[in-house]
């Protein structure tokens, strides 16, 4: 149920529908879109916008796009054929044909996709006939251009024959009288035959038409011209016009035939137009959507509105053409808050709030995607009653007031659990005492039957009965107080002020004026709108601070996971590392081992002859030498029982030097200064260490790898930021802080920033301005002090200098 009857027109929703015509491609669909109603059946609701959603999904593909064109309205002319005698003409019928193709082409682009994943669409396109032995039929008969084929029957072939052939030898003969006429002079040279009433004739002055011989069948509208057809070519004309009766005849006889034929399947052929009707409308409902950027929200068979981010759909359209952006609105309604009352000044967003509800609401039951985010959720309502704008009415004699309570009325006798009412300005347009008095009994029975809804209201009676009452809660647009401008931010739970003194101000009427309006009104009815005030503010402000939070969270998990991650590569390379060096270092000692062994058994078998023996361990110099040079140096994990037998001679070096290169990167042993070796003779290397050129021992010098070089720059650069960072902070700050007219919090809050600061900034002193007052801010302050470890002593400022209300901080060196 819907109320008033004009609803469409007050929420705007016949905008949308003129939005929906102008998508559509075809008449069928323009009608579907004039059938649009709302619906409260949940499972009509949920397949109207779930083929939707599934055709927007489809259209959104920009590889594969929709086969859409040729959706022609055929139904006049297959309703016109019921009747026997009548038949289809060639336009009507090649409008058919590409009808029907286009039926063809949609069923076939659908039935290529998932089933899974556009369900509601392959039952769409399930029942659906494509007719192809009519398509046949009528390609038998129509060429590409819609026109009858010569071949269409045997008759019409020969009497086509026929008529090219009287045309041909008509056109002859016309052609050599022309030129006669022409020589003769009663015609000017640049005429050419032309057509009067399907006859060749010749355009002749009228001085002259008694000299050309034939029938006068026209002239001209000056009457300079008379057309003439020539007495030789009548018959021959006449028999074209015989041929041409022929030939209409051969062609009402063959699209009477066929139009028989088509007779039977007329309903089903209709049928089938139907549903390229419902492409259409379909196709339009996604193209808005797309517009909007709307969705397929979540939808339950339940009363609730649980909306994040949603938009006013021709709100933003308007505001995108001039480059502006929307506020959008979070809005929950369920049973345990069926009824929100939104107050807050006057341009604040309240009337956008509530049209936007309802205008959202009223195109998910109508099947329309709407424009929220896609964690929102949605119900279906069976009522929805809206009390917007001005119903005022000379004819009936109705007054605003009488108006508002003639609605007020209908409300309260039919709203029910399933009821969604919507209010503007409730109670308004009588004396405010009795108007808010009504309107607090009216919000009552309300919340006594359960309906859900949304209210817009200045009065102080309803704010406080919203805060008392179940069922109902308090909302506030928001306002910037400091710069005296809406925010047209909805925020729920507590309700809002009407910040009609700091609006005035800036209006700019007489303070006086201003001040006497407060003196009449009285401190308390201030003083409550202050706290409203005051709270809304708060709320912000610790809003800010939970989303900064929320935001450092999320970054230190970031960072931890990243951390991790580099932790867990490092171990793995590491071990890697390891397993190959210890695998080196077992082949190196296993085959120095079996080299010293082979120089003793040598010594041995030459009975260790003196030149001998000095060229076998000039051989194990050679090795020991070979690996020296090599580039890692390994450490055996074990020493094998070879090398015991060794120890007679000298002991092999089991930590070779590295070889060094051209080219490397190095640094001085003990050092943290790179360069790179630009060349190396005997023992000593060039190295360039930045601009400067040394000429280095090797063995002083050390090889860095990439990875180390990388670590070590990261440190440095990381090292650098934070000195950076510090010295900034030093340059930046200020050793005087006020939280003068802070609450206690907010003033503890910022104090400890402060101190963080000056510690880490490493001044001597600083100074707290926190007022005198009742002393509370002050003791609270030092409360914190004296738990500080960077905080030496604190005392009061002289009391030439501020005294009690100003707290000198001594910090330590």
């Amino acid at each position: 149920m819907l109320y008033p009857s004009n609803l469409e027109t007050k929420i705007d929703f016949s905008n949308i529908r003129n939005l929906l015509l102008n998508y559509c491609i075809s008449p069928l669909g323009k009608d579907k879109v004039g059938e649009i109603r709302f619906s409260s059946d949940y499972a009509t609701v949920q397949l109207q916008i779930s083929q939707t959603d599934e055709l927007m999904r489809l259209i959104s593909d920009a590889n594969e796009p929709l086969p859409v064109g040729d959706f022609f309205d055929l139904r006049e002319g297959l309703s016109r054929i019921r009747v026997e005698g009548l038949f289809l003409d060639e336009q009507e019928v090649f409008e058919l044909r590409r009808a029907l193709e286009a039926v063809r082409r949609v069923v076939d682009f659908i039935a290529k996709k998932e089933t899974e994943q556009f369900p509601r669409l392959h039952e769409l396109t399930g029942g659906v006939e494509l007719f192809p032995e009519i398509i046949r039929r009528i390609d038998l008969i129509l060429d590409k251009f819609g026109k009858l084929k010569d071949n269409a029957s045997h008759e019409l072939a020969s009497i086509r024959r026929q008529l090219i052939q009287a045309q041909s030898s008509v056109s002859r003969s016309l052609s050599q009288i022309l030129r006669q006429a022409q020589a003769d002079g009663y015609v000017e040279k640049d005429v050419a035959p032309t057509l009067r009433e399907g006859r060749l004739v010749i355009p002749v002055s009228p001085a002259f038409k008694r000299k050309l011989s034939g029938i006068v069948h026209d002239e001209s509208a000056s009457g300079k011209t008379v057309f003439i057809e020539p007495a030789q070519v009548v018959e021959a004309n006449n028999r074209i016009r015989e041929l041409e009766g022929e030939e209409r005849r051969e062609i009402i006889r063959i699209l009477s035939e066929f139009t028989a034929f088509l007779r039977p399947f007329t309903e089903a052929v209709i049928e089938s137009q139907f549903f390229l009707g419902e492409i259409d409308f379909l196709r339009a409902k996604a193209l808005l959507a797309i517009k909007i950027n709307a969705i397929k929200p979540k939808t339950d068979p339940v009363c609730q509105l649980e909306w994040r981010r949603a938009v006013h759909p021709l709100l933003f359209l308007s505001l995108e053409k001039q480059g502006k952006q929307v506020v959008p609105l979070d809005i929950q309604l369920n049973e345990k808050q069926r009824i929100l009352l939104i107050s807050g000044p006057n341009a604040g967003g309240k009337s956008v709030c509530l049209k936007t509800v309802v205008l959202l609401q009223y195109m998910l039951q109508c099947g329309l995607l709407i424009p929220v985010h896609p964690d929102s959720r949605c119900g279906i309502f069976s009522n929805i009653f809206i009390d917007i704008g001005d119903e005022q009415s000379i004819e009936n004699d109705l007054s605003t007031y009488s108006s508002h309570l003639t609605n007020m009325k209908y409300f309260v006798r039919n709203s029910t659990s399933s009821t969604l009412i919507l209010i503007d300005e409730f109670g308004t347009g009588t004396e405010p005492m009795i108007g808010g008095a009504i309107a607090e009994a009216t919000l009552e029975r309300f919340n006594r039957n359960k309906a859900y809804g949304v209210i817009t209201t200045h009065y102080t009676n309803l704010k406080h009965y919203a805060e008392d009452t179940d069922g109902i809660v308090n909302g506030a647009m928001l306002y910037d107080r400091q710069h005296l401008q809406p925010l047209f931010l909805l925020e729920i739970g507590n309700p809002g002020s009407s910040f009609a003194i700091e609006i005035a101000r800036k209006i700019g009427l007489p303070e006086d004026l201003i001040a006497d309006a407060a003196e009449k009104v009285g401190s308390e009815h201030l003083d409550y709108d202050k706290h409203l005030q005051d709270i809304v503010r708060d709320k912000r402000y610790w809003e800010k601070k939970r989303q900064q939070i929320r935001q450092k969270e999320k970054r230190l998990e970031e960072l931890e996971a990243k951390y991790e991650a580099d932790m867990a590569e490092i171990n793995r390379q590491r071990k890697e590392i390891t397993n190959k060096a210890k695998t080196e270092a077992q082949q190196l000692l296993a085959e120095a081992n079996s080299r010293i062994e082979n120089t003793i058994r040598q010594i041995k078998e030459a009975q260790a002859e003196k030149e001998q023996t000095k060229a076998f361990r000039s051989e194990l110099q050679e090795f020991r030498e070979r690996i020296q040079a090599m580039d890692e140096p390994q450490k055996p994990a074990s020493k094998p029982s070879g090398i015991k037998r060794a120890s007679a001679t000298k002991p092999v070096k089991t930590e070779p030097q590295n070889r060094l290169q051209t080219g490397m990167k190095v640094r001085l042993k003990d050092q943290t200064a790179t360069g790179t070796i630009l060349e190396i003779q005997d023992k000593m290397a060039t190295v360039a260490f930045g601009g400067l050129k040394s000429t280095v021992k090797l063995n002083r010098l050390e090889i860095i790898s990439n990875n180390q070089l990388k670590k070590e720059s990261r440190q440095v650069n990381a090292k650098s930021t934070v000195t950076e960072e510090v010295r900034s902070r030093k340059l930046n700050f200020s050793s005087e802080i006020d939280v003068r007219g802070m609450r206690a919090d907010e003033a503890l809050q910022a104090v400890t920033y402060f101190i963080d600061d000056a510690v880490m900034v490493g001044v001597a002193s600083v100074r707290i301005l926190h007022g005198t007052g009742t002393g509370a801010l002050r003791q609270i302050i030092r409360q914190y002090l004296a738990t500080v470890h960077g905080v030496k002593t604190y005392r009061d400022e002289h009391v030439q200098f501020g005294g009690a209300g100003i707290t000198i901080v001594e910090m330590e060196n």
